[in-house]
């Protein structure tokens, strides 16, 4: 049984910043196990960045966390309309296909997670009622504010992205959580939703910040960018492709996709796996039953026992074992790892994770179904509209340009049909009119 300072330490492991920790503290301190959640807006296609939140949720679940996963479809559509309206609910079906299969791919038991909706909830009166309470008492200045690293800038920002940030502090009262996790990219919205939430009469929350992880080609991996990411379900040939173009300049640590995404997955990764293999998984027994795809750490076989990665050399040479990143990125300055052998290690691996994501996708009709569906090909030929035909409708009686004019009734009477002769002062024919 993990002591309340294990559990803790286990909890805020590796992340880049932890706010409001004695509130966890707390809660461990009281026999409670804390809730938390993450969330997620189902815009562009989800990329291997999110390998960093999705392998730390195991760490919650091991210490005993309740996480609930947020797929935030109306932050999605809010967020300077990222998701068409007509999009979102697709998306969402996507997005929760692909969380699952990538938590299946690292061991992580879907069975002990909650996926929750935001419209499920967000459109209740309750919710949007305080909703408007915050619109009383927040300012223009910091709800930009708020938003300004997460929400997409633009020169005339819409009313949607001013609220965008509200919302997400008041998901965490009706979530029922004690913390929210997310990239050190929230950190405002997170100080936003610790002001103003008391404010409104509800608990301050805790807040956990992960490391945000470059593109490769420097700069945030963002999914409108195709090439400073990696997509899950990126094939075999695209990963190498993309690998191969990334920035590695030889001793640059500084500016290196590559050394941050070992540092921020692979290396973490493959500690959880050598934990597993060692029985260490805390309160989550069923962490690694249901696994798909290769649990192997990126470690070789015959490394010395604590390596956590292994970088093996194409041209000559013996491989190098390391048990800490610091020692990674220290013979990488000194140029003791060439670019090369660097970018083929880490494709290698990165190709090992998504082979049982890629895989469960081709299984799953209904996934590439809603694929489909959520994102459409922007190339793809539209079919021509077809012309309406032209169908005959008859007029209805006493209508039509043929019909002749029916004469005005006066007094009640039609009069008849006047005739010529009457017209040029003639008498009708037939019988005189009598006098």
């Amino acid at each position: 049984m993990a002591s309340d300072e294990q559990k803790y330490n286990l909890i805020t492991r590796r992340l880049q910043e932890v706010l409001g920790g004695d509130i966890i503290k707390g809660i461990l301190a009281e026999g409670r196990s804390p809730k938390a959640y993450w969330g997620t807006t189902p815009t562009g296609r989800p990329h291997i960045g999110y390998f960093v939140p999705l392998t730390k949720i195991a760490d919650f679940l091991r210490a005993g966390v309740e996480v609930k996963i947020l797929l935030a479809d109306v932050h999605a559509f809010l967020d300077n309309l990222k998701a068409p309206l007509d999009l979102v609910a697709h998306r969402t079906k996507y997005y929760e296909f692909i969380l699952r299969a990538v938590f299946t791919s690292l061991g992580i038991p879907t069975s002990r997670l909650t996926f929750v909706q935001g419209s499920d909830y967000q459109l209740s009166k309750e919710y949007n009622l305080d909703n408007y309470k915050l619109c009383t008492i927040v300012t223009e200045h910091d709800a930009k504010k708020a938003g300004s690293e997460v929400v997409k800038q633009v020169e005339s920002p819409l009313l949607s992205g001013l609220i965008y940030p509200g919302l997400q502090a008041l998901d965490e009262h009706y979530l029922g959580v004690d913390f929210q996790f997310g990239g050190a990219d929230q950190r405002k919205i997170f100080t936003y939703a610790e002001l103003y939430l008391p404010r409104l009469g509800y608990a301050k929350r805790a807040h956990l910040m992960n490391t945000m992880v470059p593109g490769l080609m420097g700069g945030k991996m963002s999914s409108s960018d195709p090439d400073s990411k990696i997509d899950f379900l990126d094939a075999p040939e695209a990963v190498k492709r993309k690998i191969k173009k990334a920035f590695c300049e030889e001793g640059n640590v500084t500016e290196n996709g590559l050394l941050a995404f070992t540092k921020a997955v692979l290396m973490p990764i493959s500690e959880l796996r050598l934990e597993r293999l060692r029985g260490d998984t805390g309160d989550d027994k069923e962490e690694g039953k249901e696994s798909t795809g290769s649990q192997k750490p990126f470690a070789a076989d015959d490394a010395p026992e604590g390596t956590v990665f292994t970088i093996t050399r194409e041209k000559g040479g013996g491989p190098s074992h390391y048990k800490t990143y610091q020692e990674l990125e220290d013979d990488f300055a000194a140029k003791k790892i060439h670019p090369g052998d660097l970018k083929a290690n880490v494709r290698d691996a990165i190709i090992s994770l998504l082979e049982p994501i890629r895989a469960a996708f081709l299984a799953n009709e209904e996934w590439q179904q809603i694929e489909q569906l959520a994102y459409p090909d922007p190339n793809a030929k539209k079919e021509p509209k077809k012309k309406k035909e032209k169908v005959y409708h008859p007029p209805p009686p006493g209508k039509g340009k043929d019909t002749k004019a029916v004469p005005t009734p006066v007094d009640g009477i039609v009069a008849d049909e006047t005739r010529p002769s009457e017209l040029a002062g003639g008498e009708p024919d037939g019988e005189a009119v009598p006098a």
